[in-house]
């Protein structure tokens, strides 16, 4: 809750005039309390989760009906209904109002604890972008080798099987898992924040972005226009589906957004293998199109 009055007292503290971002967020939070302000992460998960992957809806179905968008699938062979993408959504859904719902809840002393702040000033662009790449880099980091885990003999076989049901992802199946995996998974995710806690605008927005790109990842579409093509060592829907396509074997690809760890402790090597295979095939291919078309018979 903000400790001032007025906007007028809220500019005395400051030594200046609020911003016009600062004089809504004031409007808004001034009379609520932080567990109030913080609880608007279920709304958020909620919307990202519901709304996030229609396009890719719109997609799947503009594929199945009339071959749009057929080589940018991953892999074309399968198709889902709408009946599928709407029952995943509701399994999603049944997760988030057993678990994700409920920890969001009960989890906001560990807000308290690591000193997350709700008030004024707001932070600038320049604080929020190396505080969200900070935490894309532990998440990705931390949720590597709990994403390892899983693959273990007892962890796949106890929990992660679940995720891997979607052998081809799309991307409601994005959040879709046991909910232990749930469970264990918002360890990483909260570990960016806890380590450099910024303010609670910044922590929706990672949440928020978070899992935009787990649902990019599993969209099971290779779009050449994802501005995520231009980000260094992003893994991307490619990267991860041929994880999901190897299913309970896969001992690749454990990177959840970046491919650095993979590359360093060589969890990439049968994905390199393959593409470097599927390149070779494709050369091969055009070479032999292009001697067939070059012979004339009499």
């Amino acid at each position: 809750m903000i400790p001032y009055g007025t906007v007028e007292e809220a500019s005395f503290a400051l030594g200046r005039n609020l911003t016009w971002l600062e004089t809504v967020w004031f409007d808004y939070s001034a009379t609520k309390s932080d567990y109030y302000l913080y609880c608007h992460n279920i709304l958020f998960l909620f919307l990202v989760f519901s709304l996030a992957p229609i396009p890719l809806v719109f997609v799947e179905l503009a594929r199945s009906f009339s071959g749009w968008f057929d080589r940018y699938k991953i892999q074309p062979k399968v198709n889902y209904s709408l009946s599928d993408m709407f029952g995943c959504y509701k399994d999603v859904m049944k997760m988030f109002i057993l678990v994700v719902g409920p920890l969001q809840l009960v989890s906001y002393p560990s807000i308290q604890m690591i000193g997350i702040r709700s008030g004024l000033p707001l932070p600038t662009l320049s604080e929020m972008l190396p505080q969200l790449f900070v935490y894309f880099l532990i998440e990705d980091y931390t949720n590597y080798w709990v994403h390892r885990f899983f693959h273990s003999k007892w962890g796949y076989e106890n929990i992660h099987r679940v995720h891997h049901e979607y052998t081809a992802p799309i991307g409601y199946a994005a959040p879709y898992a046991h909910w232990a995996e749930v469970l264990l998974l918002g360890i990483p995710t909260f570990m960016g924040p806890a380590i450099a806690p910024g303010h609670m605008i910044t922590f929706w927005l990672w949440i928020a972005l978070r899992q935009i790109e787990a649902i990019e990842t599993h969209s099971g579409y290779d779009f050449p226009w994802s501005p995520t093509k231009y980000i260094p060592f992003y893994g991307g829907a490619e990267y991860h589906d041929y994880h999901h396509y190897v299913g309970g074997q896969s001992q690749s690809n454990f990177a959840s957004v970046f491919t650095y760890c993979d590359y360093i402790y060589g969890t990439d090597k049968g994905y390199r293998f393959q593409k470097k295979l599927l390149e070779q095939i494709k050369e091969s291919s055009k070479k032999s199109n292009k001697h067939n078309g070059g012979i004339k018979s009499d």
